[in-house]
Order: structure tokens, then sequence, then C-alpha cells
């Protein structure tokens, strides 16, 4: 992996395999509050701040009501001289299963480039590999909105979107290696990013050596185990293993979870709306892991910490996690 840094920034680059010239920061900032949109009225001073400190890759979706936010968070930047073009900033959405349908995506990131006040997204990713009916915006959703998923159709319509420049990367969110397999079989551009829940308690070896061959990076979603939200788990931030190491070296819990996910060659995605931790989170990128701490890491217990039973259905496409995640899990 090639790295660079952003100028006058400690953050690693990586080049996408893709049109856009900008290359990924491997630190990017969360906008998801759970409930969605819980502090949709914080959250625009809190991007600002985030970029005062440092981040320029910021994550959000149609589902988390934050993109607009974000977009006056970024109109206020360039106006305070934060930043001197939008071209320093690398934004990601996300399409929502609603939307999952050939003729929905295009129309779908018109309105998304409309909430942020942008002409174009720097990657643009189906959020889950599940269709919905189309209309409603709510997670959970009833699962009689369930319809069938044509992952053909929706990646050529991603495509389009890339083609017309309204993004310059396209990607997935949620996929395992046969979902993966099943839109590599006919994707005229391959995705560039696999967005997944991973953390020293998750570690998705399988997935990670999949996408390294395949040419896809893989961005760490929960890299602290998104405590306190439906998709989250307390397992990780109980670590006793992950705490002695944070103590021996004398760094925040959270930033040994990020440096190790930083080790292994994965963008992760930091969401803390706390000013210090969000000054801490960038701290990882001078000092490493030992030998000893990364093999006492990867020793760990595995366990998943989002199954995803809200997307399972008698009468849709996953009667089961091993279904949704083809035994991955």
């Amino acid at each position: 992996m090639e790295l660079s840094t952003i100028a006058g920034q400690s953050i690693p680059t990586f080049p996408l395999c893709s049109t856009d010239e900008k290359a990924i920061p491997l630190l990017g900032f969360g906008t998801i509050e759970y409930p969605f949109g819980a502090s949709i009225h914080t959250l625009k001073e809190t991007i600002l701040e985030a970029i005062k400190l440092g981040y320029r890759h910021f994550d959000t979706a149609a589902i988390y009501l934050s993109e607009q936010p974000l977009g006056e968070a970024i109109s206020d930047a360039l106006r305070l001289g934060l930043i001197k073009s939008r071209d320093e900033l690398f934004i990601t959405s996300k399409l929502w299963c609603s939307d999952a349908h050939h003729d929905f995506v295009l129309p779908a990131l018109k309105k998304t480039l409309q909430n942020l006040k942008l002409e174009y997204l720097n990657l643009f990713l189906i959020h889950w590999p599940l269709s919905l009916k189309p209309g409603k915006y709510e997670f959970p959703f009833q699962k009689e909105d369930i319809v069938p998923f044509d992952p053909k159709s929706v990646w050529e319509a991603m495509e389009e979107c890339q083609g017309l420049g309204l993004t310059k990367s396209i990607g997935v969110s949620n996929f395992s290696c046969k979902k993966l397999e099943t839109i590599l079989s006919t994707a005229k551009i391959p995705p560039a990013v696999n967005q997944v829940e991973m953390n020293p308690l998750w570690q998705q070896k399988k997935l990670r050596k999949f996408c390294e061959e395949k040419g896809i990076l893989v961005e760490a979603y929960s890299p602290l185990g998104a405590k306190g939200t439906a998709w989250g788990t307390n397992r990780v931030m109980e670590c006793e293993v992950l705490k002695e190491i944070a103590h021996a070296k004398g760094k925040s819990f959270a930033q040994v979870c990020l440096r190790w996910a930083h080790e292994q060659g994965v963008c992760a995605l930091v969401k803390s709306f706390n000013k210090e931790r969000m000054k801490q989170n960038l701290d990882i990128f001078d000092w490493k892991l030992t030998a000893d701490e990364s093999h006492k890491i990867s020793q760990l217990p595995q366990c998943k910490g989002f199954p995803g039973a809200a997307f399972l259905s008698d009468d849709g496409p996953y009667k089961s996690v091993e279904e949704l995640w083809d035994g991955e899990i």
C-alpha cells in the first residue's frame, strides 16, 4: 500500500482504483448518530470542528439524515477559509435500500448532491445488498417492504452515475465475498470499496484477503464496536486485552483499536462528537503496535456485533443470518 499525506495533514491516503484523482484519506469521520438525526442541530458545528482539527474524509448516507448538515458545514468551511476548495475533501454517501432499484439510483444520487450542495461525490456506495419498496427512508423497516434485490441492474445504474461524473468512485457496503463475486461477474467498473463492520473482535480476515486480491479497499465501520447503537456491541470496549495494551502504551482504548485497523491496511471510520476524543483519534499514525501486541489481538475470540436480523424475512431473499452473510458469520 503506497501512502502519501494530505498537504499540511498527517492522515495517510490511498489511491482508489477509479476515476478519482484524489486519494482516499485512511481515516474518515462518520456522521451517523442513533437515533438518526439525534444531533442534527449541532452536527454542522461538530463537522466544522473536525475540519479545523484536520479531518478531510467525511462519511454520510441518505438514511442518516446527516447529508444536509454536512453540506452546510462544507459551505461554511469554504466561506470561513478553513479549506480553499471542495476538492480538499473526500465525501462519501450511500444509496438506501428503498432506492436500490435501477431507475431510482440516479435520482437518489441527485437528491444526495442537492442535500450536500455539491456537484459530485468522491464515493457512492450501495448501503446494503437489499431492496425495499420505494418511497420510505426508515430503519428499522417493515419486513413486508422487503422486495427482491437485483445486484446486476443496480450496479449498472451505479456505473452510469460514475460515467456522468456525479461520483468519482462507486462501491458497496455490507457485502460478503460471494455477493462481491456476483457484482464482479458482470461489472464494467469494479467496486472501489467495501465498507463493513470491522474491529478487533470482528476482524474480517477472509473478506479482507478477498478484497485485497480484487483491488477493493476495505473500510471499517464500528471500529470500536459502536456501543449504544442499534447495530453495536459493548464487547469491544469491555475487552481486557485491548485495555491492557492501551494502558501499557499510554494510549486511549480508541487509539489502540484505530491503530490496529490502520495496520491491517484498511480505512477506519471514526465517530466521536467529543472534541478531545476527535483530536485523540487523529493521533494514531506516528507509533506502532508491537509484534506481541498485534499477535494478542489476532488471537481474540471473534463475534460479529451486528448480525443483521432486521434484514431477515421468511418471504425475503435472506431467511437467516447465514444467507445474509453467505456463511461469513
